[in-house]
């Protein structure tokens, strides 16, 4: 009788779920990418012919309070807030959040924009840390300045919420710039259909874009390679994954960065949560959630060209803080709203979203790791022929690159944002070298955000800003 040997079947089997979990991991990414490509080419032709000039003077836009929390932004905060108040809209106000800020932001902002404080009667419709004082300035009536006692970004959104003054607000990063007409293709939702609750914009990479009076005025690539790797992932990310999802009516993330919400509809769900990391994925899950409990229709989209610049980290100890507590937010987002997976009251979002996130985003880091380490450990201890292993790297090369690729191709014809065609072969480069490295280095940062997690580990970490590209004398 023949000695039963577990490696003979166990082997098998774990090559074949290795292989079989890349296949679906990839193949739902193709999926988004087909999905993407057709609605992004649908809605480039839709609004190629709107002139935004006449939007702006119509008497339909609707006003917009503009929350940017602010936490030792110093160095971006003057930028920031000029961007702001440059932008090409009828009627709106900038809210500056200072959330404890333990450098000079405040002062920066009290000394160039001549700010002043005023007596306000306060009402705490969600809960936030005490605001201390309000100002405004003297020179731009549209801004008003909270300085609050420190209470995460969350805390800071809820209190600009709070103080805003218009049925509409966008919420952004103190370090982001918004392009000029960003409000107006944002908003154009809201009125062409009455029951849009929220809408994200895209985010881009500023480093290395040249920036002037606190717009955009000439786009590049950054000159450190890892904020290029994170341009390539941005335009992934955005240009696929999120319109893909907004194709199939299952949107769960809008941005912190940038997104234009309801106001009344986020006060009815309770504000922010300040429990988490990942507050902006909550507040749009936890809106699903009680407004298909309640039987309301409505619409959560996301936009391919309403666009908000930000500063990326280019220090793989800020990104990896970065990476770590988004990963966090994730965990704890999915968590918390378990219940709706696989629940056929939530629709779309129940039935297809959360199963993905759950097994894509969530678990595809341990898995993913794990495929290295058994592929790896099997092959030198000659448990794995090198067909296999051959075919494990090519499939997890050759997907991850055409999807990287296919992004910067479909923003190149969509929007032309790169003026040298030597700009889009770097993107094109850097799609394909990131898979030697890079993405090993992202899948390790969020596998270490497990165990923090579990450490109960609720931080952001420090985040270093440079600030933004100044023109050259």
């Amino acid at each position: 009788m023949l000695a039963w040997d577990p490696g003979t079947l166990l082997l098998p089997v774990a090559e074949g779920f290795i292989l079989a979990y890349f296949l679906l991991l990839q193949g739902s990414y193709l999926i988004l990418l087909l999905i993407s490509y057709v609605s992004v080419l649908r809605y480039r032709h839709a609004v190629a012919c709107e002139h935004w000039r006449s939007i702006i003077q119509s008497p339909l836009t609707l006003p917009i309070s503009i929350i940017a929390p602010a936490y030792n932004e110093e160095r971006t905060i003057i930028e920031s807030v000029r961007s702001l108040l440059s932008l090409e809209y009828p009627e709106f106000e900038v809210i500056v959040v200072n959330d404890g800020s333990r450098d000079a932001t405040l002062l920066t902002l009290i000394e160039h924009f001549e700010l002043t404080p005023i007596p306000v009667t306060i009402e705490y419709a969600i809960p936030c840390r005490p605001i201390r004082h309000v100002y405004r300035s003297s020179k731009y009536p549209r801004l008003v300045v909270l300085d609050k006692e420190n209470g995460g970004k969350a805390d800071a959104l809820n209190a600009g919420i709070i103080m805003a003054s218009h049925s509409l607000f966008c919420a952004i990063d103190a370090d982001s710039l918004l392009e000029g007409n960003a409000l107006l293709r944002i908003t154009r939702l809201f009125l062409e259909q009455p029951d849009t609750v929220a809408v994200g914009g895209v985010i881009r990479i500023a480093n290395g874009c040249r920036v002037e009076r606190g717009q955009v005025t000439e786009v590049g690539l950054p000159g450190n390679p890892l904020a290029i790797f994170q341009s390539v992932e941005y335009l992934r990310a955005f240009l696929f994954g999120r319109v893909g999802w907004s194709a199939l009516g299952a949107l769960l993330i809008i941005s912190g960065a940038f997104g234009v919400f309801r106001r009344q509809v986020v006060l009815d769900v309770g504000g922010y949560r300040h429990d988490t990391v990942g507050e902006d994925f909550e507040l749009v899950v936890r809106m699903h959630r009680r407004l298909r409990d309640r039987k309301i229709r409505y619409r959560i989209v996301f936009l391919p060209d309403p666009v908000c610049w930000t500063e990326a980290p280019e220090t793989l100890r800020t990104l990896g803080r970065q990476r770590n507590r988004w990963q966090r937010g994730l965990i704890d987002t999915l968590k918390i709203h378990r219940r709706m997976c696989l629940n056929p009251r939530y629709g779309r979002i129940g039935l297809l979203a959360m199963p993905y996130f759950v097994l894509i985003e969530l678990l595809g880091p341990l898995i993913e790791l794990s495929g290295y380490l058994f592929v790896i450990v099997g092959f030198c201890l000659n448990l794995i022929n090198l067909p296999f292993l051959l075919l494990f790297l090519t499939l997890a090369i050759l997907i991850g690159t055409v999807l990287s690729v296919a992004s910067v191709v479909l923003d190149e014809i969509a929007y032309r944002w790169f003026p040298r065609l030597s700009q889009v072969l770097t993107l094109i480069v850097f799609g394909l070298a990131e898979h030697f490295g890079y993405r090993q280095l992202t899948v390790w940062w969020r596998v270490r955000a497990f165990l923090d997690y579990w450490r109960g580990n609720k931080s952001w970490g420090a985040m270093e800003r440079k600030g933004f590209t100044r023109p050259r004398a």
